[in-house]
């Protein structure tokens, strides 16, 4: 029998494929921070500037970003977070928080994001039904595309 050669469906899989490249996720850093400028984005991100004119057209036609002329002569462009594009700011929050714990000590962090109570922000999962703050231990997955179960495919 031959083995299946389909991934397994997975909308982590499906936005990566919008989002997962690195300087994607670094645009929405800075449009997040209310740098949407091309410019500003070049500067602070570190991109060549053919690539990240690609990465913006693609965010901008995923429905993660919009576009708005600012300036007409030279015609120019700002780019800021749509609803879709802010949903994503927690995922950001949370990498930024990884990075912290793991990559850095409390004396060399790039950036603290402090919440609106006037405390720094330290995000964290909960449930959204019981409030209780997810752990590994209490998830269990369920598949529902058909085919599949955790451990893989079954067999056709």
């Amino acid at each position: 029998m031959a083995a299946r050669k389909d991934p397994r469906p997975c909308s982590i899989a499906d936005t990566l494929s919008l989002v997962g490249e690195k300087y994607s996720l670094l645009v929405l850093r800075e449009v997040c921070l209310g740098n949407g400028r091309f410019d500003q984005l070049v500067r602070n991100i570190g991109a060549p500037r053919d690539i990240l004119a690609t990465r913006l057209r693609r965010l901008v036609d995923a429905g993660i970003l919009s576009k708005r002329v600012y300036s007409e002569r030279p015609q120019r462009f700002e780019y800021r977070p749509t609803p879709a594009g802010l949903e994503l700011e927690p995922v950001l929050m949370t990498l930024m928080a990884w990075g912290d714990r793991h990559l850095h000590t409390d004396d060399d962090r790039p950036m603290v994001i402090e919440h609106n109570c006037g405390h720094e922000l330290v995000p964290q999962v909960t449930c959204r039904a019981c409030g209780a703050q997810v752990e590994h231990a209490g998830l269990r997955a369920h598949p529902q595309s058909p085919g599949w179960t955790v451990t893989g495919p079954t067999a056709a």
